[in-house]
């Protein structure tokens, strides 16, 4: 074989290596990733059933009930529509009502949510993201409000909130 044809063919089976390895992160990338939708994406259908979600917004008040052991009820709203959720297991201390969550999990065919993970927001100037932009496209967003770390505006719901304080 020629020094033109080995190098032809090397290339060839390069590419090929590489196109295998592409393919192979790809699909590993879409069985892992998860899509965060908010209440009002979720009645609208815009999600599938038996996919993993994340489920953003905020617990609604009065919603919470303690089941045995440590089964827990309670609805996520984004101001406009709420979507009952369960889950089992230990929450986090900072889950309370009126308060911001993600709860990561799927849609039972009922219309519930079977969460299996449950984060709420780490202090009080913080709102998930992904929850602030849900609040500000269901026209429930209130501008002015506390900064959190990533500079987006925290959203005071029934509770008044002090300004972050000054960084240096």
């Amino acid at each position: 074989m020629r020094p033109k044809r080995k190098r032809l063919a090397l290339l060839v089976v390069g590419l090929v290596i590489l196109g295998a390895a592409a393919a192979l992160v790809l699909n590993a990338f879409r069985n892992n990733i998860v899509f965060f939708v908010s209440p009002s994406d979720l009645i609208a259908g815009e999600s599938a059933h038996a996919r993993t979600l994340r489920l953003g917004g905020l617990i609604e008040k009065g919603s919470v009930v303690r089941g045995p052991g440590a089964l827990v009820r309670f609805k996520v709203t984004d101001l406009k529509h709420d979507v009952p959720v369960s889950y089992s297991g230990i929450l986090p201390d900072l889950f309370r009502e009126g308060q911001g969550v993600v709860a990561e999990g799927r849609l039972e065919p009922d219309g519930s949510f079977l969460a299996t993970t449950v984060l709420a927001k780490h202090d009080e100037r913080y709102m998930p993201p992904e929850v602030a932009a849900a609040l500000k496209k269901s026209g429930h967003w209130q501008e002015g409000g506390p900064q959190g770390d990533d500079g987006a505006a925290a959203q005071g719901q029934g509770e008044a909130q002090t300004p972050a304080a000054a960084k240096p």
